[in-house]
This record gives structure tokens, C-alpha cells and sequence, in this order.
């Protein structure tokens, strides 16, 4: 007679092999003891071994499941005092929260219904539809302004966004104004585009217009891309006089914006620029940080006369949405799913830069106390490469000022920390660890 747990093994093993897949329902336990020739009180043994490794879910009513992989348990895995076999994740930055997953789950139901779900797969232009337009006004609203629902457009993902909006506004060749340290994935856009990107200077509160002045007065610059609300990587907020200074100087040279607001639910008190400068503004959104990294669909809101340009290079590019995105984003915008996920990202991004502040002070760290992540001036003797490195003997991944600076300017010594894919717990050890390290000099690290 087999024994519970060799029987538990090897369904674990099935498990992770892939030939059980997370939400396929097993059998019953009559059915599974039948299956495997063992007693139906050694099946009952079974099913609860999974259950106690995390590896099955009992739904009353509707059976046994197999459980998606949990990132606490990956993140939680021993790391931190010498090279680890499990890696510590503070460059992706993607914030999840514990009741993230039911409460999508509960706006599935609808679709799960043969013909809403055909009608949800079938193909869907850059328009999107009139009703999911509406309830992604109601998603990009904040700080009293709410934009047309008509002049939304949809993209496969917020990057997308950004190729597609850089692609229709700045012909190869032109010049794309951009802040001294930005998003990376502008460079990569401006390389595969064979467009010149401008650093423009930045100060304490963001982006400085006259910059914009300097640069077009020396070679007319076709855009601007700007990130006005939580910069990534600086967590920089502008200021409202700071974004009506912006905006003068944007419609008086008749330049147009594009801002990235990916970040700026976090701050859904301030209005975007594009409240300032409405017919001068593209503005780029997506549902990746808002709701979850696996749903990626991207917004851009156009004036209407850059719309019809926009809309020819997300249709050439391929890069137009999923029905069935935009049918979810709908469904959770109307049950209320998408608040109580930004509310509850909000709340755990204050827990996180607690946790941040508490270990890092008395070093020179730049945040907001709403961001997921946070920008590092390391000590003296440090240098952001040498310490990226020594940071990931240790297990530890960080992001060098240099994947953040435009062109040939010199980096800062500096790193951003991201701050929302490890659990809290994790999140302190780790930046624990690279306190310590910071402490101690990289002489220190060569003669281990």
C-alpha cells in the first residue's frame, strides 16, 4: 500500500513539471483514491498534505485546485549574507497586494459564460469601444481633471504607448527633448527610431522650462517627454507652479508633451499636465502598476489633431489592444476592483518607504512617500557599478544611475531602489544588507 506522502510527492512533482497547471481542479477523492489504488482515508491524507504546502486550494462546493505559485514563498527563500541561490528583486518594480487576486477574480465571473467570453477574443481597433472608453476616463481621472472619453486610444501595453506616441511625433533623425535622468525604455525606443534624445536639466522640483527654451533655441525639438508625477527614477513631483511654467512654455513654442503617467496614480490628488496644456499633451497610461504586471493595456489620451496619426502607428506597429483587456478593465472599473487596488497600492507604498527610511537614514536618499522606489547617492568611496556588483554577490539586484542618464552626461553615483516586488519582510532584510555593505569600504569587499 503506498503511503500518503510518496503519493502527495508525486503530485508535487506534476505540479511543478507543468503537467498540472495552477487552477486545474483535480479529481474528487473518491475519484483520486480510485485513480492511485490507495484507501479513500489515505486520499483524504493526500489532499490535505497539498493543502498544507501551499500547493492546492478546497473551495467549498467546488473542489480541490491547484494554487498559482506564491511569490512570498519565492521571495522569502534565505539570501542575504553571502552569494545567494535566490535573488533579491529591488529593479523590477511591479507592487502587488495581498487582495489583489480576489478581488479581479470576482469581476471574472461575467465572462466566463461562452458568449461573453466569444465576444470578449474577438479583435478590437485603437478605439476600443464607446463604453470602455468612458470607464477608462473614469480609471485616468485625478486631482479634478477627467479626459474625453473620445480621445482615448488603446494600446497592447504602456510601452507600446510610448513607441507608438514617439513613433507618430518625432520623424527619424529629430530631436526628443527628454529629463537628464529618465525611464530607460525611452533610450531603447529613441535607438531602434534613430531619433536624438536632449537632456534637459532637472532640479529639485523636476524638469526646468527654461531648459526647454535652451534646448529648442539651439535646434528645434519636435516633442518633449516628461514625467511630471513621480518621476521614475528621481520619485520627483513637480509642483503646481512648476507644471503651469511647463505648460506656458510648451504652447508658446508650440511644442507638444508626452507625458508618461504610468506612476501617477499614486498621487491621484494632482492633476497631469495635460489639464494645462490639453491640446498640446499626449498623455500615456497603463494598468500594469495600477492593477497587475500580467494585465498589460496601455492609454493614451491625444488631442485631437495628433490623434489620427497616433491611431495609423498603433495599427501599423501592431501594437493595438486585446478585446479581452479592455472587456477586464471595463468589469473592474464598474465593481469598484480598480480603486480599492489603487487605494490599497497606496497604502502599502507609505508601509514600504517606512521600511526604506528606517534603514537608510542618515544617507543621502531622494523619494516621495508615496513611490515604490527611491534614488540612493552612495557614500564616498562607493561607485554605483562597484556597488551594483557587490550588492548582487549578496543576492541583491539594483538599477546604476547609469541605466537612468541621457546621452554622454556623467551618471551620479547613485542607484534607485525599487522597492514593490519582495515582501516587506525580505524588503527590510535586504536593505539591511545594503546598509551594512554601505558602511564598510569596497577594499573591505575584495580582501573577503
Amino acid at each position: 500500500m503506498r503511503d500518503y506522502q510518496s503519493v502527495a510527492d508525486a503530485v508535487a512533482e506534476e505540479i511543478r513539471a507543468g503537467l498540472l497547471r495552477p487552477g486545474d481542479r483535480l479529481p474528487t477523492q473518491r475519484e483520486f483514491a480510485r485513480q492511485h489504488g490507495i484507501a479513500n482515508s489515505t486520499a483524504t491524507r493526500v489532499y490535505q498534505e497539498l493543502a498544507r504546502r501551499g500547493l492546492t486550494v478546497g473551495e467549498v462546493g467546488r473542489g480541490t485546485f491547484v494554487r498559482a505559485a506564491s511569490e512570498a514563498s519565492r521571495a522569502s527563500a534565505p539570501a542575504l549574507t553571502e552569494p545567494a541561490g535566490s535573488r533579491i528583486d529591488l529593479e523590477l518594480n511591479y507592487p502587488v497586494v495581498p487582495e489583489q487576486s480576489a478581488l479581479l477574480a470576482e469581476g471574472l465571473g461575467g465572462l466566463l459564460r461562452p458568449d461573453a467570453l466569444g465576444y470578449a477574443l474577438r479583435p478590437v481597433g485603437a478605439s476600443g469601444l464607446p463604453a470602455v472608453q468612458e470607464s477608462a476616463a473614469d480609471i485616468l481621472a485625478r486631482g479634478g481633471w477627467r479626459p474625453d472619453p473620445a480621445r482615448i486610444l488603446f494600446a497592447g501595453n504602456g510601452r507600446q504607448a510610448i513607441s507608438a506616441v514617439v513613433t507618430a511625433l518625432v520623424p527619424p533623425g529629430a530631436r526628443l527633448g527628454v529629463e537628464e535622468l529618465t525611464y530607460p525604455v525611452i533610450k531603447a525606443v529613441a535607438a531602434r527610431l534613430g531619433i536624438t534624445l536632449v537632456p534637459l536639466a532637472m532640479d529639485g522640483d523636476g524638469l526646468v522650462p527654461e531648459a526647454v527654451e535652451e534646448a529648442h533655441a539651439a535646434a528645434p525639438l519636435h516633442a518633449v517627454y516628461v514625467q511630471p508625477r513621480v518621476h521614475n527614477p528621481l520619485s520627483l513631483t513637480m509642483p503646481a507652479a512648476r507644471v503651469e511654467r511647463l505648460a506656458e512654455v510648451l504652447l508658446r513654442l508650440g511644442i507638444p508633451a508626452i507625458e508618461d503617467a504610468i506612476w501617477a496614480f499614486l498621487r491621484d490628488e494632482l492633476p497631469p499636465l495635460a489639464a494645462y496644456a490639453p491640446e498640446r499633451t499626449v498623455l500615456i497610461d497603463s494598468l500594469s502598476k495600477r492593477i497587475a504586471p500580467g494585465l498589460t493595456l496601455g492609454f493614451v489620451v491625444a488631442p485631437g489633431a495628433l490623434a489620427g496619426e497616433i491611431v495609423a502607428t498603433l495599427r501599423s506597429g501592431g501594437w493595438t489592444p486585446m478585446r479581452f483587456a479592455l472587456e477586464v478593465a471595463h468589469r473592474w472599473q464598474q465593481d469598484g476592483a480598480v480603486k480599492k487596488l489603487v487605494e490599497a497600492k497606496q497604502r502599502e507604498a507609505a508601509v514600504r518607504q517606512e521600511i526604506a527610511a528606517r534603514h537608510l537614514a542618515g544617507f543621502a536618499v531622494q523619494s516621495d512617500p508615496r513611490s515604490y522606489h527611491c534614488w540612493w547617492q552612495l557614500p564616498r568611496p562607493w561607485r554605483a557599478d562597484t556597488f551594483v556588483a557587490a550588492a548582487a554577490r549578496h543576492g541583491i539586484g539594483v538599477v546604476p544611475a547609469a541605466a537612468f542618464t541621457i546621452g554622454r552626461n556623467h551618471a551620479p553615483n547613485a542607484i534607485r531602489l525599487g522597492l514593490a516586488s519582495p515582501q516587506p519582510e525580505v524588503l527590510s532584510q535586504a536593505l539591511a544588507t545594503l546598509v551594512e555593505l554601505a558602511r564598510s569600504a569596497p577594499e573591505d569587499l575584495v580582501a573577503d
